[in-house]
C-alpha cells in the first residue's frame, strides 16, 4: 500500500510538471527515480501485464489528480509567487541529479560522452530561446483533417513529455494548441460541450499514446544498446532544463523574503526528489 501511495505521490508531481511551461515531466520521472521502469513498462506492457498495470496505474491517478485538483492551484502560485514556485520545481530536479550521475559513471573521460551531454544541453538552451507562439489554434470546430492534426500534434507532445528537459507545454505553446487544449480539459464538467470536447481530446489522446510507445521503444533500445551515452545525454537535457526554467522569472525583480523562501523551496523539492528517488 504504501509503495502505490509512493507512486501516486510520484505521478502527482509528474502531472503537475506537464501543464507547467518550461517544466519536463520527463526530467521529474529520472529525479524521482521511476525513468527506467516506467520505459519498460510502455515498451512490453503486455509481457507482464498485471504487475505493469500495478505499476502504471497509481502513477496515472496521481496525474489524472494532479491535473483536474493541482492546475488551477498551481496557476494562481505560478501568476501570484512566480519565483518561490519555480524554485521549488528547480529543487525537484536537482534533488534527482546525484542519482542520475551515479548512474552515468563509468565514462567521465570519454570525449564521446561529454559530445553527447553538450549537444543534449545546447538542445534545450535553443528549445529556451524560442519564443512562444502568441496565437492560438481555433478548436470550436473541428472536422477531419483537424482531427488527424490534433493526433499528430498529440505524437509530438507526448514525445516531450517522455523526453527528459523538453517541455511538453512549451512545445504546445510553440504550436498554439496549449491553451486550446487547456481550455477544453477544463470545460469538460461542462457537460453543453461535451461532445465536442471528446472530438478534440479523442485524437489527441490517442495521439499521446501512440507517441509514448514509440519514443518509449526508441529511449530502451537507446538504453540497452548505448547506456553511458545516453545518461550523459540525459543529464545534458536536465541540466539545462534548470536553465529553461529559470530564465523567464530572472526577469522579474523580486524582494529580500521571497528570495529566502525560494531558498527554503528549493531545498525543500531537493529532498523530496532525493527521498523519492530512494523509494
Amino acid at each position: 500500500m504504501k509503495e502505490k501511495l509512493i507512486l501516486m505521490l510520484k505521478g502527482m508531481i509528474i502531472g503537475i510538471a506537464n501543464i507547467i511551461p518550461g517544466v519536463s515531466g520527463g526530467t521529474l520521472m529520472i529525479t524521482l527515480g521511476i525513468y527506467e521502469q516506467l520505459i519498460d513498462t510502455i515498451s512490453h506492457f503486455f509481457r507482464n501485464f498485471k504487475k505493469n498495470l500495478m505499476f502504471i496505474i497509481p502513477i496515472g491517478i496521481g496525474m489524472v489528480l494532479s491535473v483536474l485538483i493541482l492546475s488551477k492551484v498551481i496557476s494562481v502560485c505560478l501568476e501570484k509567487f512566480p519565483f518561490p514556485t519555480t524554485f521549488f520545481f528547480i529543487g525537484l530536479i536537482l534533488g534527482g541529479i546525484p542519482l542520475l550521475w551515479k548512474r552515468s559513471s563509468g565514462g567521465r573521460y570519454k570525449v564521446s560522452n561529454w559530445l553527447v551531454f553538450g549537444i543534449t544541453f545546447g538542445i534545450i538552451l535553443l528549445f529556451t530561446f524560442l519564443k512562444s507562439g502568441d496565437y492560438a489554434v481555433n478548436l470550436s470546430e473541428v472536422n477531419g483533417p483537424g482531427m488527424i492534426k490534433l493526433v499528430i500534434v498529440g505524437m509530438i507532445s507526448a514525445a516531450t513529455m517522455v523526453i527528459p528537459g523538453i517541455s511538453g507545454s512549451f512545445v504546445l505553446m510553440l504550436l498554439g494548441y496549449y491553451e486550446p487544449i487547456v481550455n477544453t480539459i477544463r470545460d469538460l464538467t461542462n457537460f453543453d460541450l461535451l461532445g465536442h470536447n471528446i472530438m478534440v481530446l479523442a485524437p489527441f489522446g490517442i495521439g499521446i499514446i501512440v507517441g509514448i510507445v514509440l519514443v518509449a521503444k526508441l529511449i530502451e533500445f537507446l538504453l540497452k544498446k548505448y547506456p553511458t551515452k545516453t545518461y550523459y545525454g540525459v543529464l545534458g537535457f536536465v541540466i539545462a532544463s534548470i536553465i529553461s526554467i529559470i530564465v523567464p522569472v530572472v526577469q522579474n525583480s523580486v524582494s529580500i523574503v521571497e528570495i529566502i523562501i525560494s531558498i527554503i523551496l528549493l531545498g525543500v523539492g531537493g529532498v523530496i526528489a532525493y527521498k523519492l528517488g530512494e523509494e
